[in-house]
């Protein structure tokens, strides 16, 4: 380390699921700046996959358990507070409430608390602790629905302090990885030949995959035939869904792929793809839909919405009539260009996050 060097401290409470792309996309910021970043995870063991994933002029893993980490988090405390003495810090940005209560308590650095879910800050304890904390932090929700969650329930604070910065994927590598349809379909054990509604996400309550079957089953009669409905995922939800689709009259139309490793890449193999979820914080996999030039619907409801607005269809939560009439409107041969490459571009890349990051004024370039 040369006495020149200027350090970002990222902060994360694992690298389980999307996680790991989200420490890659804010050491992404910094590509091309004096800063280097280190990354530190609260939780998981060292792996040099995730060294590599993370993108980051170092990684350190303090390998807690969750069980380690809950109450005061004393030990986690003395370790960032190590950390932190250990290079030139001016920064320090911190994925979820976990890492933003342990870095402000920690070190004396600027923190930017980075908030993926929504309902971070409805307890009254968390609510005091950020404002005791507010000359020194700044929040940042990953859509405007999390930023406006958070500037509810914090509604003393400046609204230049709550700011949105929108996930984002590394356009060109994600492309990359994806396979042909045919290459995805053969790997999927899907027909090349039928038309496709693809949907991944856990088989859970939130993700609403039930009107997903019954605005299929409603567009059935009126899209191509041997049409296919293919959900990736697993969870508790799969039997309940198989019953219902069985009710419907469409099981045989509806394929359960299970879980999928490395699912972004055989995105192609869909002609359509469809995200019902309830209220999601932003929908990953809608970029990655994108990505592979595949046309979106989305509920209209938190931030999948946001993404998908100009670049697909939205409709009304919970409306099977309304899922079914925009599965019609994306038949083969429908009228109007879909925009989501340019959307992909001008919003969800790293290069435009870089830009709204650094116009934001939070470090000095």
């Amino acid at each position: 380390m040369t006495a020149s060097e200027q350090w970002v401290l990222q902060f994360c409470h694992g690298y389980d699921g999307p996680f790991l792309d989200c420490a890659r996309q804010y050491a992404a910021l910094f590509v091309g700046t004096p800063y280097k970043v280190c990354t530190v995870y609260l939780t998981g063991a060292p792996s040099d996959e995730v060294v590599k994933g993370s993108a980051s002029d170092e990684v350190l893993f303090l390998n807690y358990s969750s069980r380690d980490v809950r109450g005061l988090k004393l030990k986690a405390i003395r370790d960032i507070k190590r950390i932190a003495a250990s290079r030139d810090f001016v920064l320090c940005i911190a994925h979820r409430f976990k890492p933003v209560y342990v870095a402000l308590l920690g070190t004396d650095l600027p923190v930017i608390g980075v908030h993926h879910a929504f309902g971070d800050y409805q307890r009254r304890p968390r609510q005091l602790f950020a404002n005791f904390y507010r000359k020194r932090l700044a929040l940042l929700g990953v859509s405007n629905a999390v930023r406006d969650d958070i500037r509810t329930c914090l509604p003393s604070w400046p609204s230049d302090r709550i700011e949105t910065l929108y996930n984002r994927i590394d356009i060109e590598a994600v492309q990359a990885g994806q396979v042909s349809r045919e290459v995805a379909r053969d790997h999927l054990g899907l027909p090349q030949n039928a038309w496709v509604v693809g949907n991944v996400g856990r088989l859970h309550p939130d993700k609403d995959q039930a009107t997903l079957i019954r605005g299929f089953a409603l567009a059935l009669p009126d899209l191509p035939a041997g049409s296919l409905l293919a959900i990736m995922g697993k969870g508790r939800l799969e039997a309940s869904l198989k019953s219902l689709a069985a009710e419907l009259g469409v099981a045989e139309q509806v394929c359960f792929l299970g879980q999928v490793s490395n699912g972004r890449n055989y995105f192609k193999a869909f002609d359509v793809f469809a995200l019902t979820s309830d209220h999601e914080p932003f929908g990953m996999v809608l970029l990655e839909a994108m990505a592979a030039e595949v046309p979106v619907i989305c509920s209209e409801c938190g931030g999948g919405a946001e993404v998908v607005q100009g670049a697909g269809e939205l409709f009304h939560f919970a409306q099977p009539a309304a899922l079914a009439n925009s599965l019609r409107a994306l038949l083969p041969g429908s009228e109007g260009q879909l925009l989501a490459a340019r959307r992909l571009q001008e919003c969800f890349s790293d290069q435009a996050a870089r830009e709204r990051f650094w116009a934001q004024g939070w470090i000095a370039n």
